[in-house]
This record gives C-alpha cells, sequence and structure tokens, in this order.
C-alpha cells in the first residue's frame, strides 16, 4: 500500500507545481502572441489577467513583482509595434497590479486567521477527544471520528474510554446542534464522566451527575435555536474479569455485538432520558447487562454512521453490514468501515461520525 501511495503523491505534487507556475505560464504565452500575432488581434491587452491570477495563489511581493514583469513586456511590445496603444495598456497593468496585491494581502491575512481557528479546534478535539490506550488489560478498544465538514475538524460526537476500579468504562454520544455551542456542550458532558467514572460505583449516578453538568452548561450558554439542545448517550461497563457487559442507554442508537457467528442489537428494555431532559421527563434510568465472551466484538456508534445516504437517499445498512464482518481486531473493523461508509455515500456525510470499536481478548 505504501508503495502505490507514492505516485500518486508525486502527481499531487506535480499538479501544485503547475498550478502555482499558472502565472508565469499565462504571461509568457499572452506575450508571445502578442509579438507572433498582428497589432490590429490585441493579444497584450490580456496582460493584466496574470498578476489577477497570481493574487489568488502568491504572496504580496511576486504579484507586485509578476506585475512589473508585464508592464516591461508591454513597454518592450511598444517599442516594436508602436501603434499597440502601449501607455492604455500599461494603466491598466498597474491599476490591476496595485488591485491584486491588496487582495494578495487579505487573502493571506484570511489564511492565517484560518489557521489559528483550525489550531483552536485541534485543541479543543484534544480536549473532547483526548487519545487514548489501545488495551485496557484484555480489552482491546479502538476508536473512529470524521467530521461532516473537515474545516470543522470537531462537532458534536463524543466518546471516551477510561479504566476504573469498577472496571472499562465507555462513554459515546451526540449533541444536538453544531459548532462551537455543540462542542462546549460535549465538554461538559465528557469531563462529567471523566470525574464520576472513577468515583461513582453505579452507571445510574454517573448518568445523574452528566445530565446535571449538561444542564448546567445549557442554562449558561443557551440555545439560539427554537429546540433546547440536548444529548443522547451510551454508558457502558466492562467489569474487569469480563464476561458481561452493563449499557445504560439515554436514546442513543443500540449497540451491536458480534460474536459465534451471530449478531446481535443490544436493545434496552426501557429506555432512559436523554440529558438535559430528565428534569422534564424524571430521571428514571434503566441498567440492562449482557453477555460479552472472550473474541465477542462490540461497536458503538453514532446516529451519523446509521444515518449515511446513497445518492438515492438510502441509509447506510449498518446491521447488514456488520453481520458481514468476522471477528476483526477492532482497528481492522473500523478501518473497513471507514472504507465502506465513505465510499456508500460518496464521500459526503451529512453529519458527524463517531463509533468505538471493543473486542475481549482470549485470556
Amino acid at each position: 500500500m505504501i508503495e502505490s501511495g507514492r505516485p500518486r503523491l508525486r502527481r499531487r505534487y506535480g499538479r501544485g507545481t503547475l498550478v502555482r507556475l499558472s502565472p508565469i505560464m499565462l504571461t509568457v504565452v499572452i506575450a508571445s502572441l502578442a509579438y507572433a500575432t498582428p497589432p490590429e488581434m490585441a493579444f497584450s491587452r490580456l496582460l493584466p489577467a496574470a498578476p489577477a491570477l497570481a493574487a489568488a495563489m502568491w504572496p504580496v511581493l511576486p504579484t507586485v513583482l509578476l506585475g512589473t514583469v508585464c508592464l516591461c513586456l508591454m513597454i518592450g511590445l511598444g517599442f516594436v509595434f508602436p501603434d499597440l496603444g502601449t501607455w492604455w495598456t500599461a494603466a491598466g497593468i498597474i491599476a490591476v497590479t496595485v488591485a491584486a496585491a491588496y487582495g494578495s494581502h487579505l487573502r493571506l491575512k484570511r489564511e492565517r486567521t484560518l489557521l489559528q481557528v483550525r489550531l483552536v479546534a485541534d485543541a479543543a478535539q484534544q480536549v473532547v477527544l483526548s487519545p487514548m490506550p489501545r488495551r485496557f488489560g484484555n480489552v482491546e478498544i479502538e476508536a473512529l471520528y470524521l467530521a461532516a465538514a473537515a474545516e470543522a475538524r470537531i462537532g458534536g460526537d463524543f466518546y471516551e474510554v477510561v479504566d476504573t476500579p469498577f472496571g472499562i468504562r465507555l462513554l459515546i454520544g451526540d449533541v444536538r446542534g453544531k459548532g462551537l455551542p455543540a462542542v462546549g456542550a460535549a465538554a461538559a458532558i465528557v469531563n462529567a464522566f471523566r470525574e464520576a467514572a472513577y468515583g461513582e460505583a453505579d452507571l445510574v449516578d454517573i448518568a445523574r451527575r452528566m445530565d446535571a453538568s449538561s444542564a448546567r452548561y445549557n442554562a449558561a450558554f443557551p440555545s439560539d435555536e427554537p429546540m433546547e439542545r440536548f444529548a443522547t448517550a451510551l454508558l457502558a461497563e466492562i467489569p474487569h474479569e469480563g464476561q458481561r457487559i452493563v449499557i445504560l442507554n439515554c436514546g442513543h442508537p443500540p449497540p451491536l455485538l458480534l460474536g459465534d457467528g451471530r449478531l446481535r442489537v443490544l436493545e434496552s428494555m426501557t429506555p432512559s432520558p436523554l440529558l438535559s431532559l430528565a428534569e422534564l421527563i424524571g430521571d428514571h434510568y434503566n441498567v440492562d447487562t449482557f453477555e460479552f465472551a472472550a473474541g465477542d466484538l462490540l461497536l458503538l456508534y453514532t446516529d451519523g454512521i446509521a444515518e449515511a445516504r446513497a445518492r438515492d437517499g438510502e441509509f447506510f445498512p449498518l446491521v447488514a453490514w456488520m453481520g458481514r464482518q468476522p471477528t476483526t481486531p477492532p482497528g481492522e473493523l473500523l478501518s473497513a468501515l471507514h472504507r465502506d461508509l465513505l465510499q456508500y455515500s460518496r464521500g459526503r456525510l451529512d453529519d458527524d461520525v463517531a463509533a468505538l470499536a471493543v473486542r475481549l481478548r482470549h485470556p
């Protein structure tokens, strides 16, 4: 795979170089046509296009230098063809070069601002989606995160895994909404989970603390949308001795468990309230216990996966897809999911995607 990627890298680099050199190539072509054709065709009047094009990809100084070169070429052509209207075109070159230099300055300023925004987004991602070990004892875990917009880097989906005295505890969820408010709400929930997971023996108490943290954040930073901001979440606990998994589901898509050649959808008997809604509908949380044997493969995911659409509008058949997968290591499962999801949606995701793949190793 490494070898097959190198030619593509060289081709991309070659195309990028040609694009960056296109203002020079355009200058040469226009000047050659102006010199080789009759003056009546007036190709020289196209010379201002070269610095205008340079402003879209070059810094200020090279743009001004190219405009100066075009001005000198125009003056030289004026000596060869006295009736070419040199001074009108020269004035146009000067005006376009000044405007192009200013446009280049504004573009670079916006690019620097965008870079700072991306750095802030990366820092926010480290807070909400902190790096985690791939293995906790005999439990293997891998994570996948895809933002619907590549520029966003992070959205309202979140996950976390911690090793506590009570077992391996996992969290995955999705905040309703977009942008920085959704990221802030996700951070409030994840931080509450990180603190409560070590001190609370019961998943119900963790869920209550997460709900309280989410409600406080929403009260401090109200949503501008007509509907209240809420979040779905799923808590899971794998005891250190394994053989079972405890799940508390707050309105989140149910996990998928693959083992012994069959697929099980781990539906909760009684759904628990979504985060931030317990005060309205009651904090009656329900915990379910399922068998989780060595070799079983568990997939936790957000609705961005199940609701990914093909061009014809059909949803990604996640349950059927999972049923066809072998019980591979978690990293291989998520790599296949990443590949097939992007292929199915033609690379156009309508929502953020987060997933955790968990496998209990044989002792």
